[in-house]
């Protein structure tokens, strides 16, 4: 069994990949949580659900997150009286998100709903939610005054456009979150653990900061392999240098070897930064160079095959 940490549009690219060198039902991804929340009186997921839908093969092709072909009529209905639509849930997706909160309400657990949503998009791997627990990532940004404001993870990202400088990162409710269901036995019994190509700080650092993840992660740290989200000092996609630079960690494949040594024992490096090869090695991170930008499925398969290759 193969087990996946995972957030965001290049874990899912990744995933998309994996699903095509080894046998699905092989495949178990725990996602993060933490950016979850609700807009409209609906409880979103963006994670689980851009995971959920690439994995599909539904997701919208050019932005990678939310679903092809889709319409905004709701949203724009919701202008019209008023309301703050700058979180833009889609008429399609909408579905979901319904579907979600009633089932929530009737008491059924993220994990459970997640199950479910994935089995009605025909998505074979086990996906798993960090926690069943409510965690919310928040962020402290400066103002140009000089005031410090604490906001949500979607309003620093979304409504902000990621503009804010940060000051420090926190996930509310992270000390008294249980891991989900399966998540630390998952951990235990995988053959190896991959670390997706997803930004470390609010994608990864969520599922680390669960109790007792990082520390299973720790005793398997030979079996585990994480892939750089960063190529040449910038990420691919996503605002991990405007979390990583003013958190101080080196926007680089440097700085993820830095901030993965304790728990990953292999990173896997993109081509245009081999000549940091020995650097990510002098962090104590094997290195293994490889293309990593995941322009289609093929490249996102021949990453993850080398992803593989690296603790076979």
């Amino acid at each position: 069994m193969l087990v996946a940490l995972a957030g965001g549009v290049g874990a899912a690219r990744f995933l998309r990949g994996l699903v095509r060198v080894v046998p699905p039902e092989d495949v178990t991804v725990i996602v993060n949580t933490a950016d979850d929340e609700v807009f409209h009186g609906l409880y979103v997921c963006p994670d689980l659900d851009t995971v959920t839908y690439t994995l599909a093969g539904a997701e919208h092709p050019e932005q990678g997150w939310g679903l092809a072909g889709e319409t905004f009529v709701t949203m724009d209905a919701l202008d019209r009286y008023g309301q703050d639509t700058w979180f833009r849930l889609g008429d399609r997706d909408l579905g979901t998100h319904i579907y979600r909160t009633e089932r929530l309400a009737e008491g059924a657990t993220v994990s459970e709903v997640a199950a479910e949503i994935a089995r009605a998009w025909g998505v074979v791997p086990r996906l798993l939610p960090m926690t069943d627990d409510r965690v919310a990532t928040r962020v402290t940004v400066s103002r140009d005054d000089g005031r410090r404001e604490v906001l949500k993870m979607q309003e620093w990202f979304v409504r902000e456009r990621a503009n804010p400088v940060v000051a420090a990162v926190d996930f509310d409710g992270i000390e008294t979150a249980r891991p989900a269901p399966g998540v630390l036995a998952a951990l235990e019994a995988a053959e190896t653990v991959l670390i997706c190509p997803s930004n470390p700080v609010i994608s990864i650092g969520p599922i680390l900061a669960v109790p007792g993840v990082r520390e299973v992660l720790r005793r398997r740290r030979d079996r585990v392999v994480g892939v750089s989200p960063i190529i040449a000092g910038a990420p691919v996609k996503g605002p991990a240098d405007r979390l990583m630079g003013p958190l101080g960690m080196e926007v680089s494949c440097v700085g993820v070897a830095r901030a993965y040594a304790e728990f990953c024992g292999t990173l896997v490096i993109d081509s245009g930064d081999e000549q940091r090869a020995r650097e990510v090695e002098a962090a104590g991170v094997h290195a293994v160079v490889a293309d990593t930008l995941m322009t289609d499925a093929r490249v996102a398969a021949a990453l993850a095959r080398h992803t593989l290759d690296a603790v076979a």
